[in-house]
């Protein structure tokens, strides 16, 4: 008799993971945002987070955790309990450059975290004052004729729209452009429409209304395609002949390492599902967001390493650090 109440007990141990997970999830769930209320990645998260909800049929709840470019945050799922229930929702910043760009990193992007898949990408682009040359050959052209007098902003050292102005340069013909930093997007998008600056490398979406509304000039789209936020725009390939330059600050979700691969898959489907959404889809191209539909866990570590890959000797040639 003691066998066997052992033996169901043993049974019981076993079982009782692959019925928690098959029971997932049976409460709210929290998505860490690593950066202010109000952002575009902060938007994001909370359409998304509204409509896993519904899908999921638990509450998932956004909770802002900023902090050092997002390393806070981050730091934190990648330390919490690896049951499902916290959730992070990544970028470019944290997931592609962190671990590039500091010396005394908190986390591994990949190590630390279980992708469950990237779900969308802001496209950079180069931007101009009005005045300023007519399409991006001229202002190539230009730069090369008078090396160093064109300066570009971005919203700071290190950013991936800092970055992003690095790899143009050089995959234009190593371009000489001084590199201003700036406290945001803001300041540095004010002071190219006061024409104190040359060049911005900015995002489409934080673009357009300055673009529409005739103060700035947009000469291209870091992009496979062109937006169609704005068709007129080429792509850096069609303006350049640059064949494959992209770069966009792309936003995933990530769980903990060892999240069950039942769990990650559940989060995986739902994901895929809310993605598929033609009415989200269409709320996040106004925002300038290009959203990802055709992603899965393997999918986003394989393109998580590639930017790694694809950055890695830009950080290095910048000799930006973080810390």
């Amino acid at each position: 008799m003691k066998t066997l109440a052992a033996a169901i007990i043993c049974l019981g141990a076993l079982l009782s993971p692959a019925m928690a997970q098959d029971a997932y999830p049976s409460r709210a769930i929290r998505l860490v945002v690593p950066f202010p209320a109000g952002g575009p990645t902060d938007v994001f998260a909370r359409q998304y987070a509204a409509r896993m909800s519904t899908v999921l049929g638990q509450q998932m709840f956004v909770e802002n955790k900023a902090g050092a470019a997002g390393a806070i945050g981050s730091a934190e799922v990648a330390r919490a309990a690896a049951d499902g229930y916290t959730l992070l929702f990544g970028t470019a910043s944290t997931h592609g450059l962190y671990n590039l760009l500091s010396k005394n990193p908190v986390y591994d992007s990949l190590k630390d975290f279980s992708p469950v898949a990237i779900v969308g990408a802001a496209p950079a682009v180069v931007v101009v004052h009005p005045s300023g040359p007519a399409d991006l050959k001229a202002l190539v052209a230009a730069v090369k004729a008078n090396p160093g007098k064109l300066q570009y902003g971005s919203p700071g050292t290190g950013t991936f729209l800092h970055l992003a102005g690095e790899m143009f340069k050089t995959e234009a013909g190593k371009l000489d452009i001084p590199h201003i930093p700036y406290k945001g997007a803001a300041p540095a998008m004010n002071d190219l429409i006061g024409n104190q600056i040359g060049m911005v490398i900015d995002t489409l979406g934080t673009s357009l209304q300055q673009y529409r509304a005739g103060t700035v000039r947009i000469l291209a789209v870091a992009s496979a395609k062109r937006s169609e936020l704005a068709p007129d725009i080429p792509t850096v390939d069609e303006a350049l002949n640059i064949q494959g330059f992209e770069a966009g600050l792309w936003n995933m979700v990530a769980v903990p390492a060892a999240t069950p691969a039942a769990v990650v898959a559940k989060l995986s489907d739902a994901t895929s599902r809310v993605m598929a959404d033609a009415e989200f889809q269409a709320q996040l191209r106004k925002l300038g967001i290009d959203p990802v539909t055709d992603s899965s866990p393997a999918a986003a570590r394989a393109f998580i390493e590639r930017e790694r890959m694809r950055f890695k000797p830009v950080v290095a040639a910048s000799g930006v650090s973080i810390d």
